[in-house]
């Protein structure tokens, strides 16, 4: 079996079970994305996020994640929707939590294109990654050819736009690594920036200042949310979509077709009055398979609150 036939048979099992693009690098050091991650570091553009510093050499350098790693496998996963919630006065949720925690769905497709792979080419070690382990996603997707870079930093596909989850699996299996680095097609477009609410982007793009940033406020941050910001959330107590929103690449969108990411009605349909009212019970069980988890009862709820006092702003 030739390394491309080796590569075509996973990316046809990968698009089988779901996953839309598929691009395979190989696994080496990133010198260039290696500098980048220290400057932005060394700048506090990660907060309190202090496991963005952890784990340094593995971030890049995927043959310190899987031993004798030859190949980083990089897989886009739809999620855009169309669906909205229908109290327009409500406070929003990302997307991307609309339904059930992306990081299982996804997981669990990954092993089994594992096993395909270990069925029908040989056996191999390898590992599964999805959000959830020090893997410059991005970076590896981009390195494979499966988009570029945006001015918000969001991996974007030029026929399909950047609603998309991104996965990867490292292999020690050597494949056909016939994919550039493609394009930036931003050019002068400046739609996410001058369209962040909190100036999370600067004003040259392409770096993001998560410190600032509404998703990481409603999600990574466990203290008080900065008054300084009180009004200036756009009404998102989970995430923000809002540089994707805005983004001209994101009109290729179309609905995914992953069952597990509809919405409840129960979700969609909450009032504004009934988040502000919300119990914990009714938290663990609407938000019981939900990435929504992560923030947790009373961070979601000292969000909503801290929208409400926005609003007198």
């Amino acid at each position: 079996m030739t390394l491309q036939d080796r590569s075509w048979l996973i990316e046809t099992e990968a698009k089988r079970l779901g996953f839309s693009f598929v691009g395979i690098a190989r696994a080496e050091h990133m010198d260039e994305e290696a500098r980048r991650l220290e400057q932005w570091l060394n700048g506090g553009h990660h907060g309190q996020m202090a496991y963005m510093a952890n784990h340094f050499d593995k971030r890049t350098d995927p043959r310190k994640l899987v031993e004798g790693a030859r190949s980083v496998i990089s897989l886009m996963y739809n999620y855009y929707t169309e669906a909205q919630q229908e109290d327009a006065t409500a406070p929003k949720i990302s997307k991307y939590a609309f339904g059930k925690d992306y990081h299982g769905v996804i997981k669990s497709k990954l092993r089994s294109l594992l096993e395909f792979i270990n069925r029908e080419i040989g056996e191999v070690s390898g590992r599964c990654f999805v959000d959830s382990a020090p893997v410059l996603e991005r970076d590896w997707a981009r390195r494979s050819g499966l988009g570029w870079m945006g001015k918000n930093t969001m991996l974007i596909h030029p026929k399909a736009g950047s609603y998309f989850f991104l996965a990867e699996l490292i292999v020690d299996l050597e494949l056909a690594y016939e994919h550039q680095p493609m394009k930036d097609f931003c050019g002068t477009c400046r739609r996410c920036i001058d369209a962040c609410p909190t100036a999370a982007i600067s004003p040259q793009g392409y770096l993001l200042d998560a410190s600032r940033c509404i998703s990481y406020f409603t999600i990574e941050l466990r203290d008080a949310l900065p008054d300084a910001y009180k009004g200036q959330f756009d009404n998102w107590m989970f995430g923000c979509d809002i540089c994707q929103d805005v983004c001209p690449w994101n009109r290729f969108s179309k609905p995914h077709q992953e069952s597990e990411f509809e919405p409840s009605a129960e979700l969609m349909g909450r009032k504004k009055e009934e988040w502000e009212d919300l119990t914990e019970e009714v938290f663990r069980q609407l938000f019981r398979h939900s990435a929504v988890k992560r923030t947790g009862f009373k961070g979601l709820k000292r969000n909503i609150q801290f929208l409400k006092e926005g609003e007198n702003r």
